[in-house]
C-alpha cells in the first residue's frame, strides 16, 4: 500500500510546503510547520448567490443590519448592540475562563423569542444539562446536539435553521473530506469555511468558540480571524473572579470594546460599574498612588496606576510593568529626567494597572509620571483626583480623545481634581471638578510641590 503524502502546513498564514523547515517560506513565522496528510479533493464550495452583475456603490440600498439581542448588556456591547443576521462571531478564551457558561446563558435568555442551537462538540448532553441545571437556567426552548461530524450539523442547521447556532468548539469538529485528525490545520480551516458559507446562505448567525495557544492566541490558522466577522477574546485571570470580553474585530460594531463580568454561583454576572473594579480602596492617601481616566471603546474607564521606586542594590536597576507598555516605562523615565530634572537611574521602578486591566493607549503616560515622582518622594496625589494626558519625548503634554467624556465620568464617580493637557481643557466647566489644565511635564511636576 502506498505510503500516504505528507504536506506541512502553517499554523499562522495556513500557507503549505512539500518538506519541513524552520521557517515558513510564505509568512516568515519561526517553528510553524505542522505536518498533515496532503488531500485530493474536488471543490466543495458552491456560490452563495447567482452571479452578481456591476452596479454603482450609490444605487446599493444601506441599511442597517437586523440584530438578535442576546440578553446580557455586556455582551451586547462588545457584540456593538447585539448578534447581526447571518454573522459569524468568533469567541477565544483560556479554558475554563466562562466561554460555555456565558453562551448557555445567553442562549436560555434567547429561546423565549429565537430559535437557538447548542453543538456541543466537547461535552456530552448529560454534562450541558447538568451545568444548566446548576446555573438555575430555563432551558426548556434550548436544542442540544452534542455532535462532532461537520456533515451531521450542516444538516441538522438546514433542517432546523436555527436564529442562532453556537459551535463548542471549532477545534472538536471534522469534515469526512478530509483525513486529518479534528483540531488541525486543515479541519479547523476546513470547518469553519463550510459553516461561514451556511451563515450568510441561510442567514442563521453562528457563534464559533475556539481554543487559545500558549501565548494566548487563537490555535488553528491565522486565515480563521479573516474568515468570521466579528472576534472575541475572553480575558482575566481563572483565580480572580471578574472576566472581560474584548472585541478585536468586528464588521458591525466598534472595536475594542469592553465587556465586564463577576464569575459567581449562577454564572456570569454583569458587571454595572466596571470603575469600581479598577480602584483600590486604601485607608488613607498613599504614595505611589495615581487614578486615571482610560477609555475602552466607548466607554471611560477609571483605573489606579500604582508606582514603587526603591534605591537599586544591582548594577543595574529593574524596570517592570503589569498592564502597561514596558517599553513606554523606559521611555517615560528619561522624559522625566531631562525635562523634569528628576533622575532615577539609581531607583528600581515597578509600575502597576489595578485589577488586571491591560492599558494600551498613550493617555496613561502622565499618571504614570505623576505615580513615580509620588512615590519617589514619599509624597501622596491628593485623594480625589484624576490624571490623563499623553507625554511627548520634547517634554509636552498631548491630548487625548473623548476628553470631555472622561471628564464627566470622573464627576460622576466623586472625583474633584483633574490634571489633564490644555488641548483638553473644556470650554464650558464641569459642575464638581476643579481641571488643573498643562502643557509641560514639568508643571504637572509643580502641581505636586
Amino acid at each position: 500500500m502506498a505510503k500516504p503524502k505528507s504536506i506541512y502546513s502553517c499554523t499562522e498564514c495556513g500557507g503549505q510546503t512539500p518538506k519541513w523547515q524552520g521557517q515558513c517560506p510564505h509568512c516568515q513565522a519561526w517553528n510553524t510547520l505542522v505536518e498533515a496528510i496532503a488531500e485530493k479533493t474536488v471543490s466543495r464550495f458552491t456560490p452563495v448567490s447567482g452571479t452578481s452583475e456591476v452596479q454603482n456603490l450609490s444605487e446599493v440600498e444601506a441599511g442597517e443590519e437586523p440584530r438578535y439581542s442576546t440578553g446580557v448588556v455586556e455582551f451586547d456591547r462588545v457584540l456593538g448592540g447585539g448578534l447581526v443576521h447571518g454573522g459569524v462571531v468568533l469567541l477565544g478564551g483560556d479554558p475554563g475562563i466562562g466561554k460555555s457558561t456565558l453562551l448557555l446563558q445567553a442562549l436560555c435568555h434567547m429561546s423565549a423569542a429565537r430559535n437557538v442551537l447548542y453543538v456541543s462538540g466537547e461535552e456530552s448532553a448529560r454534562q450541558v444539562a447538568l451545568r444548566a441545571k446548576r446555573l438555575a437556567l430555563d432551558a426548556k426552548a434550548v436544542h442540544l446536539l452534542a455532535e462532532i461530524r461537520l456533515e451531521r450539523i450542516q444538516a441538522v442547521l438546514a433542517e432546523r435553521k436555527p436564529d442562532i447556532a453556537v459551535i463548542d468548539s471549532i477545534q472538536t469538529i471534522y469534515s469526512d473530506a478530509l483525513q486529518s485528525a479534528p483540531g488541525s490545520v486543515a479541519q479547523v480551516r476546513e470547518c469553519a469555511a463550510q459553516l461561514t458559507r451556511l451563515a450568510k446562505s441561510s442567514g442563521t448567525c453562528i457563534i464559533l468558540v475556539g481554543h487559545v495557544t500558549k501565548e494566548g492566541a487563537l490555535a488553528g490558522p491565522r486565515v480563521l480571524e479573516h474568515m468570521v466577522d466579528t472576534v472575541l477574546y475572553f480575558e482575566g485571570d481563572t483565580h480572580s473572579s471578574f472576566r472581560l470580553i474584548r472585541a478585536f474585530k468586528n464588521r458591525f460594531g466598534a472595536v475594542n470594546e469592553l465587556g465586564v463580568f463577576a464569575m459567581s454561583e449562577k454564572g456570569l454576572r454583569e458587571v454595572s460599574n466596571p470603575s469600581a473594579l479598577f480602584l483600590s480602596h486604601h485607608g488613607g492617601q498613599v504614595p505611589g498612588s495615581c487614578v486615571m481616566v482610560t477609555q475602552e471603546g466607548t466607554r471611560p474607564l477609571l483605573v489606579e496606576i500604582q508606582a514603587l521606586v526603591d534605591e537599586a542594590h544591582a548594577p543595574n536597576p529593574r524596570r517592570l510593568s503589569v498592564g502597561l507598555e514596558q517599553n513606554r516605562l523606559a521611555m517615560l523615565l528619561a522624559v522625566l529626567h531631562r525635562h523634569a530634572g528628576i533622575p532615577c537611574f539609581d531607583q528600581d521602578v515597578f509600575v502597576n494597572a489595578v485589577g488586571g486591566v491591560k492599558i494600551t493607549e498613550p493617555g496613561a503616560d502622565l499618571a504614570v509620571l505623576l505615580a513615580i515622582v509620588s512615590s519617589l518622594k514619599n509624597k501622596p496625589l491628593p485623594e480625589k483626583m484624576v490624571v490623563f494626558g499623553e507625554v511627548g519625548l520634547a517634554g509636552e503634554v498631548r491630548p487625548v480623545q473623548r476628553g470631555q467624556e472622561r471628564l464627566k465620568e470622573a464627576a460622576k464617580l466623586g472625583f474633584t481634581q483633574a490634571i489633564i493637557p490644555k488641548a483638553n481643557k473644556p470650554k464650558q466647566a464641569i459642575s464638581g471638578i476643579e481641571i488643573i489644565a498643562v502643557e509641560r511635564v514639568e508643571e504637572a511636576v509643580a502641581k505636586m510641590r
